[in-house]
């Protein structure tokens, strides 16, 4: 089934939450473009829910995600007794069920609007969570649920409110984690995320794309389409801008001279280092480093 894509950041934002028991014959109501998420999370007996032409059978240990923008209804009543967790959540972002995985749609990560990107590169990343998916831990995510339930009646507090946020996101992690690894990562995104961890865990050595590709066990050339898919760029392009990031946090937190800090983060040569610091930041690393002093 094709995940729900959740661009981040804003994380997705918690609304409220409950707890329903009903005997056998409940049916869940006809609703339409509730313009929030609801999640179900069953915990005893079974739900039959259609939402469009989609129809799901919700049982103990399910989790079930109806969209904001979709007529829903029961498809039959319950057979026996069945309670369940129910949660809503929206986002702001765009939140499109695309073809495929996440980070196969071809559409590199965009700066987040309002976000100082001169000074860090500070991205939007993609959550993909399942429609519907057999929890991992139903537990875990019921005693969190729970939890929610519990705060309801000091939800006015902002130090409470806080804390519904704060357990919200553990339960999206659950969530996340409860989804097949290849249900949302084609080979070509397995692909171009080793190659990113390799480039990222070695950035201080001298590396060749030969050297990535004896390493990933993947010809040069696919690793370089695939980055380019993930990422919007090849290999030695995505090294430099790390290397240049690992610099920028140098030149903020320490008083080492620029040469040290060329040499720290991979760079053979101070005026090379400035150079590439220049092109991509606009900017000397010395004219960087006085900004923040």
């Amino acid at each position: 089934m094709n995940p729900l894509l959740f661009r981040i950041p804003p994380l997705p934002h918690y609304i409220a939450s409950g707890f329903n028991h009903y005997p056998p014959g409940y049916q869940h109501p006809n609703r339409q473009h509730i313009k929030v998420f609801d999640l179900l999370v069953v915990r005893q007996g079974c739900l039959y829910i259609g939402e469009e032409e989609r129809r799901f059978t919700v049982k103990a240990g399910d989790a079930l995600i109806l969209r904001p923008d979709c007529h829903h209804f029961g498809t039959e009543g319950c057979r026996e007794e069945t309670a369940y967790y129910w949660l809503h959540f929206q986002t702001f972002h765009d939140w499109p069920a695309l073809p495929g995985s996440a980070l196969d749609s071809g559409s590199p990560n965009e700066p987040v609007s309002g976000l100082p990107a001169s000074f860090f590169n500070i991205s939007s990343f993609n959550l993909a969570l399942s429609q519907f998916v057999t929890l991992l831990q139903p537990a875990k995510i019921e005693e969190l649920l729970a939890q929610l339930g519990q705060l309801q009646a000091t939800a006015h507090l902002e130090s409470v409110r806080f804390r519904q946020q704060a357990l919200f996101q553990d339960i999206l992690q659950l969530l996340a984690a409860s989804v097949k690894p290849e249900q949302h990562s084609s080979q070509s995104t397995v692909c171009a995320e080793q190659a990113a961890s390799f480039l990222r865990a070695h950035y201080r050595e001298e590396i060749t794309t030969a050297m990535l590709g004896d390493s990933l066990n993947f010809h040069p050339v696919y690793i370089a389409r695939c980055m380019n898919k993930a990422y919007g760029c090849a290999p030695m392009e995505y090294l430099l801008r790390y290397r240049i990031e690992q610099s920028k946090l140098l030149l903020m937190q320490t008083s080492f001279p620029i040469a040290r800090i060329a040499e720290e983060v991979g760079f053979n040569q101070a005026p090379y280092f400035s150079s590439t610091f220049m092109k991509l930041e606009g900017l000397s690393p010395r004219e960087y480093r006085q900004r923040f002093s």
